[in-house]
């Protein structure tokens, strides 16, 4: 499945569905580890590229790319998110501040998904990727 949306918060909100409506078609019901993980990983680097796509004031008119892989479990997911933001690259940061309200999100990636990483694409972008291994049933 590849598919764009809009740099939004409702953008992203559509992301996640539709991971998890694409891995129902793999065999991974939504109420599986499998679509709860991804979820979450499709949740957060879905959040980066819209959360820094307003912080940077660029505007990114072809919002992002979400592209989930999956076959029959056991298998692994792979979750690819492309962002147009050339030299925004994230890094894995600890967030010791209890009360911050955001800072955490590469963490959850970091702690769910197998691997995970970036590929940079110049002034033309990156895609920020992360895979999970899926159980067998």
């Amino acid at each position: 499945m590849c598919r764009r949306f809009p740099a939004t918060d409702y953008g992203a909100h559509l992301a996640r569905r539709r991971a998890v409506f694409h891995l129902t078609g793999c065999g991974h019901p939504p109420n599986s580890d499998t679509s709860t993980a991804v979820a979450l990983i499709v949740s957060e680097l879905a959040a980066n590229a819209v959360r820094h796509s307003s912080a940077s004031g660029e505007t990114v008119d072809g919002g992002f790319r979400l592209r989930v892989t999956a076959g029959p479990a056991p298998c692994t997911v792979r979750v690819e998110v492309s962002d147009t933001l050339g030299g925004v690259l994230p890094w894995l940061t600890r967030c010791d501040d209890t009360e911050a309200e955001s800072g955490r999100g590469l963490l959850l990636v970091d702690s769910v998904a197998a691997r995970w990483g970036v590929t940079p694409h110049g002034a033309a972008g990156k895609t920020v990727w992360a895979e999970y291994d899926a159980p067998p049933p």
